[in-house]
């Protein structure tokens, strides 16, 4: 890469950078948070697009490089946060990120994705929905898809700050064979003895600029330490406290257990700070979500001579999460407000909050963190991992705790950012707060902590003090532990109902409770109205579904996206008055298929025009529906300002063509069901659809095209609708502009009930099949009942309320760690 600029919103993230990688070779990048490493990969790897700049792979000159061509290449890249698809199970990962052939190189799919796996040290199933991973899975999944590429140049941002010392080995021992293969490898990291035990060549970053390259084994820590920093690091770590054995002790526990863990004891000095070691899983997460109040336990736990409960603990305990994007910050919202967020009554002035007062004591907390941030009202997400660590750090010292837990605070940090959190920690600690430490790194709680509890199997199996802290003590003590007091054990039922567990968690499970609710519903209807089951009440329901369900199966899609169509509605009704005008009684047979062939167009254009609206004006999937759903409406009226134009009576037979009592279009609406319902699981086209909705971001990172995928999403939804204004045109038989726009908030009400997420990424065409059958059987219902029309409506809303809750409960429910710890 050759003099690579790259500017966001005007600022510099990087200036006239050059670096050479080369085969066979480990290229080290180094620098602090925001120096723009991860913005010069990104730019490596096709997923940022340089402002300047040139980049040569293998002697050719490549013009523009996007993700898919970085494959094509044999480019891979560990992103330092996962490139994952938290709604879509870890086959299906895979399945996205690779070539088909890769997956097809063995003797089944499932057998060659689990040697993937197993080829980067992870074991789960490939049925699980990534989301339930922990971090540390989702990155060693990450690395399985890099590795499986066999690529040219393998990049690797940060691979080692969620592993246990296990995995890195394992990593380690995989990078060297790469490299002995002649892959080139370039690696991020803020841990210098990681250069020294795997780089060849070290090149630093500092403010988007590079300020030196040399062989590792020719420049000395200090050396890269003031490259890095722009000064020389006295000391990384703070002095430790000195206290008397006379000092009260302000905090302990005793006899703590719970999920994870039992029989946690240790007592602490005011400026003390307690460490938590041990292998990465063995509870060390779960004790510490328990002295946060966030997870239920026994024993007890007090603070300054007061006990406290779990209720008191999540309300008065400060909780740095390991995983800061997924429980730590509100990425979609400023670093102001994620910094004040749990501080808020300090900036009351009466009954309202004082703007001046947060402005004042962010802006000193963050300043003193030395947060880097074009501003305060930056989003969030915009910040590097380790300025954001730091929000979370000033969000924790804002709300004035009464206990500091830190869980892997310096995970994703540079090395001058370390000592600017340790020493805030240190001062903390001083001030008489208590603070608990996890971390992965033993050398960082040697340097920090005062006293470390090492852990094994939920069981503090040492505490050591003073002197007797040392990396080589508290690695001795978790890999020799023989300990079986709190196990990992599979519980049975989890074990034995594994597949049962999985299927409740998948997309299915909703289709299973409507066809219960669709059956009991039925019972009780006939059991009051034999005439229910009769041949014109079937047809007639039927005939109404079929209408609703093409149209609620092209809403489906727009879910899927992360978007909604509220346009679906007034543009059935639109194509319908349309319609009127072509295919009546006095027409030839040309100008019938002329008028549905301008149908079929208006509706792929209206598509169009909706995804363009939301991908190149920016416009939200609310407001670019809405505005073109006003529009149709207005269209409609301007065409047909009242009922008029009526339909061929051939067409509307052909259309109203049935076999018995059930519409032979209703057999055409299951067909297409189960055909979209195949491509949507088993084929790439779906795989684009769940991806996007899932995590934009990680879709593009895997090559996927978003704006073609969103357009074309947008024109399939309106193609359906054209489908479901043709049933709409043969049921109301004239050109009505009033009609249709009904159809908007029952499709939405219809996918909703079948079980797709509103927010993308999840959920079934037949799903929304079965959601639209309940809607038109409740309907049809307080007909039957004899009940008014309020009743309708009532029944509706109850029926979404109870979906919502009881998906929105299972799929909290689903979160919680499927892995049980039991005591022995």
């Amino acid at each position: 890469m050759s003099n690579i600029s790259k500017l966001y919103s005007g600022v510099a993230a990087l200036s006239d950078v050059s670096v050479e990688i080369l085969p066979g070779e480990v290229h080290a990048i180094l620098g602090e948070n925001g120096a723009g490493k991860s913005t010069l990969m990104n730019v490596a790897s096709g997923t940022a697009q340089p402002d300047g700049g040139s980049i040569t792979f293998e002697g050719t000159p490549i013009g523009v490089l996007t993700p898919a061509i970085a494959v094509q290449l044999g480019i891979a890249i560990v992103h330092q946060h996962p490139a994952v698809l938290p709604d879509m199970t870890v086959l299906e990962n895979l399945q996205v990120a690779l070539p088909a052939a890769v997956l097809a190189s063995g003797t089944s799919l499932e057998a060659t994705a689990q040697a993937l796996l197993a080829d980067a040290g992870l074991s789960v199933h490939l049925q699980d929905r990534v989301e339930l991973l922990s971090v540390a899975q989702k990155h060693l999944l990450e690395i399985a898809k890099a590795l499986a590429l066999k690529p040219k140049l393998l990049i690797l941002d940060e691979p080692t700050a969620p592993l246990g010392q296990g995995s890195v080995d394992l990593l380690f021992e995989r990078v060297r064979r790469s490299v002995s293969n002649g892959t080139a490898v370039v690696y991020i990291t803020h841990r210098l003895a990681e250069v020294r035990e795997l780089a060849d060549k070290v090149t630093v970053l500092r403010d988007g600029r590079v300020r030196g390259s040399a062989r590792v084994a020719d420049i000395t820590d200090d050396e890269l330490l003031a490259m890095i920093v722009g000064r020389k690091l006295e000391s990384t770590f703070p002095p430790k406290h000195i206290g008397s054995p006379d000092d009260e002790t302000n905090f302990s526990i005793n006899g703590l257990s719970g999920s994870g863990f039992a029989n946690i004891s240790i007592s602490a000095r005011p400026g003390e700070i307690i460490g938590i070691a041990g292998v990465v899983g063995n509870g060390q997460s779960e004790l510490m979500r328990a002295l946060a109040g966030l997870d239920y336990f026994t024993g007890t736990v007090a603070i300054a001579g007061k006990t406290l409960n779990s209720r008191q603990l999540l309300q008065e305990a400060a909780y740095m999460p390991a995983d800061r994007h997924r429980e730590g910050l509100l990425m979609s919202l400023s670093v102001r407000e994620n910094a004040a967020v749990s501080a808020l009554a300090k900036f009351k002035r009466g009954p309202l909050l004082s703007r001046k007062r947060e402005l004042g004591t962010v802006a000193e907390t963050l300043g003193s963190l030395a947060v880097k941030a074009a501003s305060m009202d930056s989003v969030v997400s915009s910040l590097s991992g380790g300025n954001q660590q730091k929000v979370v750090l000033a969000r924790a010292l804002l709300s004035e705790p009464l206990l500091v837990v830190a869980d892997e605070p310096t995970q994703g940090v540079d090395v001058g950012a370390r000592a600017e959190i340790y020493r805030i920690l240190r001062e903390v600690s001083a001030s008489g707060i208590p603070v608990v430490v996890a971390s992965s790194d033993a050398k960082e709680l040697e340097g920090l902590c005062d006293q470390v509890i090492v852990m094994s199997r939920g069981h503090a199996l040492e505490v050591l003090q003073g002197a007797a802290i040392s990396e080589e003590r508290m690695i001795h003590a978790a890999v020799r532990s023989t300990t079986r007091s709190v196990s990992v054990v599979a519980d049975e039922s989890v074990s034995k109902h594994s597949g049962l567990r999985r299927f409740l968690q998948g997309d299915y499970a909703p289709a299973v409770l409507l066809v219960g609710v669709i059956a009991l519903l039925g019972s009780f209807l006939f059991s009051q109205n034999a005439r229910y089951l009769s041949d014109f009440n079937i047809y007639s329901v039927l005939t109404l579904v079929t209408a609703l369900g093409f149209i609620a199966l092209g809403q489906t899609i727009s879910l899927l996206i992360g978007g909604i169509d509220l346009s679906v509605g007034p543009l059935a009704g639109f194509l319908v008055v349309i319609g009127s005008f072509f295919i009546n009684d006095d027409k030839s047979v040309v100008m019938i298929v002329l008028g549905f062939v301008l149908m079929i167009v208006v509706a792929a254009v209206i598509g169009v025009v909706n995804g363009s609206l939301i991908r190149f004006a920016r416009f939200t999937p609310i407001a670019a529906t809405l505005t073109v759903y006003i529009a149709l409406q207005g269209f409609s009226f301007l065409l047909r300002s009242s009922p008029d134009g009526y339909i061929n009576s051939t067409v509307t037979g052909i259309i109203g063509w049935q076999l018995g009592p059930v519409p032979v279009a209703f057999i055409v609406l299951v067909a297409a069901t189960l055909v979209t319902e195949f491509f949507l699981k088993k084929r790439r086209w779906g795989w684009k659809l769940r991806a996007t909705g899932s995590n934009e971001e990680s879709a593009r990172r895997n090559g996927i095209n978003i704006n073609r995928t969103v357009i074309l999403a947008y024109v399939a939804t309106s193609l359906f609708a054209f489908v479901g204004a043709v049933m709409l045109m043969a049921q109301i038989g004239v050109g009505d502009p009033a009609q249709g726009v009904g159809y908007t908030l029952t499709s939405i009400t219809a996918v909703v009930l079948g079980g797709t997420s509103l927010l993308g990424g999840r959920g079934t065409f037949i799903g929304t099949l079965l959601g639209s059958i309940l809607l038109v059987q409740v309907l049809n219902a307080t007909s039957f009942l004899g009940l008014s029309q309020m009743w309708q409506y009532l029944f509706q809303g109850l029926l979404i309320l109870v979906a919502a809750i009881v998906y929105s409960v299972a799929r909290r429910n689903n979160k919680r760690r499927k892995t049980s710890f039991a005591l022995r």
